[in-house]
């Protein structure tokens, strides 16, 4: 990415406000991998789904992650109650120190 460049990324979260939490887990654990299987005829489909959204760090958990690889101004924006998130960061620009002349 070049320097000044804008990092952004939607991705799945974990909603913590009641009741859309509980009834997005239901959904989420239960019926879609239920469907994924109904549909595909594989049981494991869509497992990897919700093992990849738990073990995706959300909220200001992914921002520290931007922070540690050198992103500043980072920052999320939750969407449709939670359900997803639009992370953005930028890529700082590089300042080349010179001497001052005197």
């Amino acid at each position: 990415m070049k320097p000044g460049g804008v990092f952004i990324v939607l991705e799945f979260s974990m909603p913590r406000r009641f009741p859309i939490k509980q009834l997005y887990n239901f959904y989420f654990f239960r019926i879609l991998p239920l469907l994924g299987r109904i549909f595909s005829k594989d049981k494991s489909a869509y497992n990897y789904l919700t093992e990849s959204v738990n073990a995706f760090p959300d909220g200001n958990n992914f921002i520290k992650v931007l922070s540690k690889a050198g992103f500043i101004n980072s920052r999320f924006i939750s969407q449709t109650f939670g359900i997803a998130s639009i992370y953005c960061g930028t890529k700082p620009v590089l300042k080349i120190h010179q001497p001052v002349s005197e």
